[in-house]
């Protein structure tokens, strides 16, 4: 399932910083693999402590974690919608994304200069916002265009219905609104989820302060807050310098040292990770035996055959049942024997709907 975030920001925010950094996250999960697709695209691994612990009880030969693609989108400058700069490549990379991770600049530094010559970091995420909603608002108005006709005249419902969201999406765009904040239904943005509007993306602002706010925050951080309150997003605060510090850290060891000297529990690239991989609605199911402990990655609501299909499409084909152990009873338990002897092993058929953390069985016949 390669489903990708793209990391977008303005010059001299820390966005490349925190994608390079990224790339030795390697070393904080465990010591698993980081790989580059291309220049701009990592394979980053998911942290997960449910994995190690598995692995502890089950002493399997493999550990195989889940993953998510972060891509570093190209620079943007006012007029991208219009094809200023790299704004067409800025515009055509961030189209394929799944999810957006906007880092905005929250810190004083005299030789760190401003492409704008001084900080501030809601008229950043506004210059971002406002290219984005254009293009997207130029998308609309070229569809309304085509639909407009069919929708008033003739007996198309689904025309009229496809007119009507795309008059919503118009406005609200027009009034300086990302069109995820609209008041309209997801089974309504399916009628136009072709689009791919960019503003519907669900987004994670990333707060990039000083080592001195990274535990508390600071004044930038909390006028991004109150910016972003409506569209429901996630605020994540990091410090780019620290991330950077840890990544040129040799060892797992001295880097957990590093971080307990600065009183933080995990670095801010660990966080950075679980908060896209949350923001892409994606949930984990693990796979544990000899031979390897396993996380899957599925969508949140996926069906127990849904959930098989990741594995292998005959495993959906063919499914019979799935056998299914909580997390939580495995690692009390210590052991699969013990769950199944304790009574605590669930048998579950077509309809059941795979939880976070479930450990599956499938059985099948194709």
């Amino acid at each position: 399932m390669a489903l990708q975030c793209g990391i977008v920001g303005l010059p001299n925010v820390g966005k490349s910083t925190l994608f390079n950094c990224l790339s030795n996250a390697k070393a904080q999960a465990a010591n698993f693999p980081f790989c580059t697709i291309e220049p701009n695209v990592g394979v980053i691994t998911v942290p997960d402590e449910r994995l190690t612990k598995l692995a502890e009880l089950v002493n399997p030969q493999k550990i195989v974690p889940n993953t998510i693609e972060i891509v570093d989108i190209a620079g943007l400058v006012k007029g991208a919608s219009k094809g200023e700069g790299l704004g067409n490549q800025f515009l055509g990379n961030i189209r394929t994304t799944n999810a957006i991770i906007h880092v905005l600049r929250c810190f004083d530094d005299g030789n760190v200069i401003h492409v704008d010559g001084s900080v501030d970091p809601i008229r950043d995420k506004e210059i971002i916002d406002t290219e984005l909603q254009l293009k997207d608002l130029d998308t609309v108005v070229k569809r309304i265009q085509k639909v407009e006709k069919m929708a008033k005249t003739g007996g198309d419902k689904d025309a009229k219905k496809t007119f009507e969201i795309l008059s919503i999406v118009k406005e609200h765009l027009e009034s300086g609104k990302s069109a995820r904040t609209a008041a309209i239904s997801e089974e309504d943005f399916e009628y136009i989820a072709d689009l791919t509007l960019l503003t519907v993306k669900p987004v994670l602002y990333v707060c990039n302060v000083d080592e001195a706010s990274v535990n508390t925050g600071n004044a930038y951080v909390e006028r991004v807050r109150d910016a972003v309150k409506e569209e429901k997003a996630e605020v994540l605060v990091i410090s780019a310098q620290i991330e950077s510090e840890i990544a040129q850290l040799e060892s797992y060891e001295e880097r957990q040292l590093f971080l307990d000297d600065l009183g933080l529990e995990e670095s801010g690239v660990n966080k950075l990770i679980r908060a896209a991989y949350s923001l892409l609605n994606l949930a984990t199911y693990f796979t544990a035996g000899v031979q390897e402990v396993r996380a899957w990655t599925i969508e949140k609501g996926y069906t127990a055959p849904q959930a098989a299909g990741v594995i292998h499409t005959d495993f959906e084909k063919g499914f019979i049942r799935a056998e299914v152990t909580k997390y939580e009873d495995f690692i009390h338990y210590g052991s699969e024997a013990a769950v199944k002897e304790a009574g605590k092993l669930a048998v579950e058929g077509k309809t059941y709907i795979v939880a976070d953390g479930d450990i599956m069985h499938f059985r099948f016949n194709v």
